[in-house]
């Protein structure tokens, strides 16, 4: 097991002054900063517990070169400089999710680090989502805004929209989900690698089900949700493969990340295939529902539930056996990321071009590269996995209350990192 918590505290003034990047003028702010102290536990994406590598191209030490307004693919890492104008937009599928409240918790803790105003959290409701999101990413190319920070969920739709405002001159990060094209977008922060997450939950379904194998169905989001769609086609890509084939996929459904529906859509599941083993939800929100629904119907014997999830929303049904595994990774640490990367990009001290490599904060030095899961964009690779389980759920959080639909639950974890992550 490896456990590794990442403390950072700083108190930083920058006086008043004009600079000149990249040559545009930018003012410095006065700002008093101070970074939030968060976790961050990196771990992996196998399911042997206790067994890590380290991420590739991700955080770590390395050489440092001062910014001098516009890095060159060089492969000397960029030290950002702090305290200037940046005025940006975190962009969620939708608001009223715990991750992505995570995500802005770990953008407001760079902002302050870097010396500038936080992002504004702004996004639209579950049921309007992908309009509300094509809406917002529309305004902000009139706002006058630096860059929008953007988990997608309207898919290609949004092409338009971010195309447009591209050309009022904001920068578009993409991160949690990309753009599929990768038109307008300038970098997507890749929370893990995309085809990893199919092995991770290959490995878990197996794990699980046993040499016996048996019956899976998978409960997504929603249809348009590119991160959805792509970890979803790598786990059907490993499932193919010998060491799987006593394993059928029987169906996939979505639950459109809405607790109510994702419940109801997987006792559906229970309904329509009585030999169902287990339902594989790749969305925290839907695994914490099918987890509730087992629980709930007397089921967890019989259907056992795996996917993404939130160790807090997770614990009671990994110790009581309706969830036995279960993975996911920091988004603390994500939004924290896509903040260094936003303002690196706004401010011009970096560019969206592969092998510029920068240092961001307490995460340390990464390196911008081709996106090898899709045909054309950028990426931004974070990582790594960590896998839950009965034997570390109970070391960080306490259990919540599983009265409600979105349920609750601990933390810990259990875990092993492949190379790539």
């Amino acid at each position: 097991m490896q456990i590794v918590i990442n403390q950072s505290s700083s108190n930083q003034a920058v006086n008043q002054a004009s600079t000149t990047q990249g040559g545009t003028m930018r003012k410095r702010i006065t700002v008093g900063a101070i970074a939030v102290s968060v976790f961050g536990l990196a771990a992996g994406s196998s399911l042997t517990a206790g067994a890590t590598t380290e991420p590739s191209d991700t955080g770590g030490s390395g050489d440092t070169a001062a910014a001098d307004g516009t890095a060159a693919a060089s492969g000397e890492a960029v030290a950002l400089e702090p305290g200037l104008e940046f005025s940006s937009i975190l962009l969620p599928k939708f608001t009223g999710i715990a991750v992505f409240d995570q995500a802005n918790q770990g953008a407001q803790e760079a902002a302050a680090e870097l010396g500038t105003e936080p992002a504004e959290f702004l996004g639209p409701t579950a049921e309007n989502s992908i309009d509300g999101q094509i809406e917002i990413m529309t305004n902000a190319a009139t706002q006058g805004v630096d860059a929008v920070m953007l988990s997608n969920n309207a898919g290609d739709q949004i092409g338009p929209a971010v195309e447009a405002a591209t050309e009022a001159g904001v920068h578009v990060v993409t991160w949690d989900s990309p753009i599929p094209s990768g038109e307008g977008e300038d970098v997507f922060v890749a929370q893990v690698d995309f085809d990893e997450t199919g092995q991770v939950m290959a490995d878990m379904a197996r794990s699980i089900l046993g040499d016996d194998g048996g019956q899976l169905a998978i409960l997504s989001a929603s249809p348009d949700a590119a991160n959805q769609n792509a970890w979803i086609e790598a786990f059907n890509e490993v499932m193919a493969g010998d060491d799987y084939s006593n394993i059928e996929i029987v169906d996939t459904v979505y639950g459109n990340d809405e607790s109510e529906e994702s419940y109801n859509q997987a006792l559906a599941l229970v309904d329509q295939y009585p030999d169902l083993g287990l339902i594989m939800s790749p969305t925290t929100v839907g695994i914490a529902a099918a987890a509730k629904a087992m629980q709930d119907e007397g089921l967890c014997e019989d259907v056992k539930v795996s996917g993404l999830g939130l160790p807090d929303e997770m614990r009671t049904y990994t110790e009581n056996g309706c969830a036995p595994e279960f993975a996911l990774w920091s988004f603390v640490d994500l939004g924290y990321l896509t903040y260094y990367v936003a303002y690196g990009l706004a401010t011009d001290q970096i560019t969206a071009e592969e092998g510029v490599a920068f240092e961001a904060g307490r995460m340390g030095t990464y390196t911008i590269e081709a996106d090898p899961t899709r045909d054309n964009g950028l990426r931004v690779l974070m990582g790594p996995f960590t896998v839950y389980n009965a034997d570390n759920i109970g070391e960080s959080s306490a259990p919540a209350d599983t009265g409600a639909a979105d349920t609750g639950a601990g933390s810990d974890m259990a875990t092993a990192t492949t190379a790539g992550e």
